[in-house]
């Protein structure tokens, strides 16, 4: 089917373009959410009738994008959950969680927003990719551990998954020696 885009969509168009997509594809997500028009003569002069409006409006909405942005460029944001000693959650972190974190230092995103394309399921530093607007993305840092100050220990970039997090054993000080006596007779030993 071709269809008029009526806003920039990432892989396929810029605003205005008439672009040939999946029947279904135009009929499930692009007519209903108004991104497009079927492309016929009557929808191809409504649209220039109505171009300057959606330019002003997509450059609208994409400034408060932008601003959005700039207010989130640099942030990392503390998510608390439950893990094992070996940093594995007892669950995991996905879009949602993001979002209501988001939400509570009053940022208002998406889910729909927040490309995460598998959950997040080890504590840790985790880079999240927020897409704004079509033309403005921005990353962020998410860090999810076991308490706040497990969260500013991370932070700081200790780790508090190796031997020396765990067990407060230093990995460097370790030597073979130090698990079996190398000087052992083991073959008169029986087993």
């Amino acid at each position: 089917m071709d269809v008029i885009l009526l806003e920039r969509i990432a892989k396929l168009g810029q605003m205005g373009e008439t672009v040939k997509v999946r029947d279904g594809f135009a009929r499930n997500y692009l007519l209903p959410l108004g991104k497009a028009l079927r492309a016929n003569e009557a929808n191809k002069k409504r649209f220039e009738a109505e171009r300057a409006t959606l330019e002003a409006r997509n450059l609208e909405r994409k400034s408060e994008a932008q601003q959005v942005a700039e207010k989130l460029d640099g942030k990392s944001f503390v998510i608390v959950r439950s893990a094992g000693e070996t940093g594995q959650l007892y669950g995991s972190v996905a879009a949602r969680d993001i979002v209501e974190t988001l939400t509570e230092n009053g940022f208002n995103i998406g889910r729909n927003q927040v490309e995460l394309n598998t959950p997040i399921k080890a504590i840790g530093l985790h880079k999240v990719v927020l897409h704004l607007h079509s033309e403005v993305e921005l990353a962020i840092e998410v860090n999810v551990a076991r308490s706040a100050d497990e969260a500013e220990r991370q932070a700081k970039g200790e780790s508090l998954t190796s031997a020396d997090a765990i067990y407060g054993v230093d990995e460097d000080a370790l030597k073979p020696e130090d698990f079996f006596d190398p000087d052992a007779d083991l073959e008169g030993e029986e087993a």
